[in-house]
């Protein structure tokens, strides 16, 4: 998993390190680089939405299917994959957006996390020293269970943890290690507050900073209460059948909090870009559904459908995912239909079961492709016993 983070983390971190170097404030920095990354996110976020408001418009249909095959399962599987390729809808489109959208926060997460690494790019033997001494330090402060390794997602937050406790420990270090380091996280301020150091609800003294470090795990708790609670509502309003079970409005709410409990537990940095991390997710979202009217998403469809046929029509010899999908539950049904003549009693040799489910499969496939347009080669007929 951590190399996972390296990997998809080098190119985010040279489009930190140049946002850090024209603004030249780390907490600035973040700021603009969540706003880019979210715009680098865009076109996977309207295709997820534009996938999940072409399937709303189905809804009544889907539910009628529900109603007029609530004995068959299989008829209704049936129905619904034809009227997907009708309408020219896959209902796992919103599924690879997500995925590589997904695939790609974590290169985000492992910027955010590592600046020593893709803003400072101080050599990887240089910070494998300095995490193996913080790693010391911290097992002598709290335990063996301090110990980390260099890989660690966490490795920098730590080396700063133990570089601020006990810098002299790093001096030692090549390429200025602890000046630079120490350098660097004191310009990391937000309205007078180091974002380095970490949230405390009981700190020695109140003042400014303090009041503004405490306040960062509560905004970031609130930020992601904000975005659940609307995307919550809006659903309802689409969908007012929708149900909603029990476990999901207690995860609505114990998401926050869970948010705000690890915020106390890292530097205020790690809170500050959760907050606008989920601020900015919730004006994408939000834009979008203002976007995606019902009106729209008519037209949308319509040119979508037409786009599919137009497609379907120069490319004949292609078959949507819905379309494979339906070809291989047909071949399967009747496949299932000669085992099931086998074991209905009848006296046949397995050479006659073999041709009769040959015959079948065969049947199925020039129905198949009939039905899609497609040339079927009646020499092909798999006969070779």
């Amino acid at each position: 998993m951590n190399a996972l983070y390296d990997i998809i983390g080098v190119p985010f971190g040279y489009l930190m390190q140049f946002i850090n170097y024209l603004v030249g404030n780390y907490a600035l920095s973040i700021i603009i680089f969540t706003i880019v990354t979210k715009l680098i996110f865009l076109p996977e976020n309207y295709k997820t939405q534009k996938n999940a408001a072409r399937m709303q418009l189905l809804n009544p249909k889907l539910e009628k299917l529900r109603k007029s095959y609530s004995n068959n399962p299989q008829k209704l599987q049936e129905e619904q994959q034809k009227l997907y390729i009708q309408e020219g809808i896959n209902p796992m489109g919103s599924c690879l957006p997500a995925f590589i959208q997904m695939f790609l926060v974590f290169g985000v997460i492992d910027v955010v996390y590592k600046p020593i690494t893709h803003i400072l790019r101080i050599p990887k033997d240089v910070r494998k020293q300095a995490a193996q001494i913080a790693s010391d330090l911290r097992v002598k402060d709290i335990g063996s269970k301090g110990s980390f390794k260099s890989g660690d997602l966490r490795s920098e937050l730590y080396i700063r943890e133990m570089l601020d406790k006990h810098y002299d420990a790093f001096t030692g270090l090549s390429h200025n290690f602890a000046e630079k380091v120490d350098d660097f996280y004191n310009k990391f301020t937000f309205l007078g507050a180091n974002l380095a150091k970490y949230p405390s609800l009981s700190p020695d003294s109140w003042n400014s900073e303090t009041i503004v470090l405490a306040m960062i795990p509560f905004m970031a708790g609130l930020a992601q209460l904000i975005s659940s609670v609307y995307s919550q509502i809006h659903q309802k309003k689409v969908n007012p059948n929708m149900q909603n079970p029990g476990c999901m409005t207690a995860m609505m709410y114990l998401m926050p909090l869970l948010s705000i409990y690890f915020a106390f537990k890292l530097p205020a940095g790690i809170g500050f870009y959760w907050i606008w991390s989920a601020l900015f997710s919730f004006v994408i979202t939000f834009a979008l559904n203002q976007y995606f009217t019902p009106e729209r998403t008519v037209a949308i469809n319509e040119k979508e459908k037409e786009k599919a046929r137009l497609y379907a029509e120069k490319h004949p010899e292609k078959k949507t995912f819905m379309q494979r999908m339906m070809e291989q539950q047909e071949l399967a049904n009747q496949q299932a239909g000669g085992t099931k003549k086998k074991s209905s009693g009848e006296k046949a040799s397995r050479s006659e079961m073999n041709k009769y489910n040959r015959d079948k499969i065969k049947e199925a496939r020039k129905r198949m492709a009939e039905k899609y347009g497609d040339i079927y080669d009646e020499s092909d007929n798999g006969d070779n016993d």
